[in-house]
């Protein structure tokens, strides 16, 4: 196994879980909250699309699909094209409000073939490359990649265990 193979395996974990923890659910479903301050399924997918969209853009060198593809129109949130979600008080993240699934598996499904194809082209030196110096260490494209399949997967898991919660009192 490559590095392309290994990141794209890792990407695929994360679509799988997206999938797994919105199908079948309604707008309502979608946007409800185990408490006034907790998040949706909606703002937990919302959120790591975004984290992933985002942060790969910027590596890649490419405009967000959040932007370029018209997702933030579809969408139709309250927020700047900028915002991904990072700090959002609860009040904010109640906003994330989506009508159908579909919605956020598809902006998510885009995010995830431009990943796939901006990973594909990656060989193991690429991953030592510096890509933020804002950081003490400097941050490299590996650990700027893994920290997306990180924070990605935590909040996939989040949303999965919401839709746990939610489906219980059906």
């Amino acid at each position: 196994m490559n590095t392309a193979e290994l990141l794209a395996d890792a990407y695929g974990r994360i679509q799988e879980a997206v999938h797994e923890a919105v199908d079948d659910l309604s707008a309502e479903e979608l946007s409800w909250r185990p408490d006034e301050g907790g998040n949706s399924v909606a703002w937990l997918v919302w959120h790591l699309t975004r984290v992933q969209d985002d942060h790969v853009a910027d590596v890649a060198g490419r405009e967000q699909l959040w932007t370029a593809d018209g997702w933030r129109d579809r969408f139709g949130l309250p927020f700047r094209p900028s915002v991904i979600g990072y700090g959002q008080s609860a009040a904010q993240a109640a906003k994330v409000r989506v009508d159908d699934p579909a919605l956020l598996t598809g902006y998510y499904d885009a995010v995830h073939e431009a990943t796939l194809g901006y990973v594909a082209g990656l060989a193991d030196g690429d991953l030592d490359v510096i890509v933020d110096e804002r950081w003490d260490p400097p941050v490299t494209l590996g650990v700027r990649l893994l920290s997306v399949v990180n924070d990605d997967l935590q909040h996939a898991g989040q949303a999965a265990y919401v839709r746990g919660l939610l489906l219980r009192r059906r």
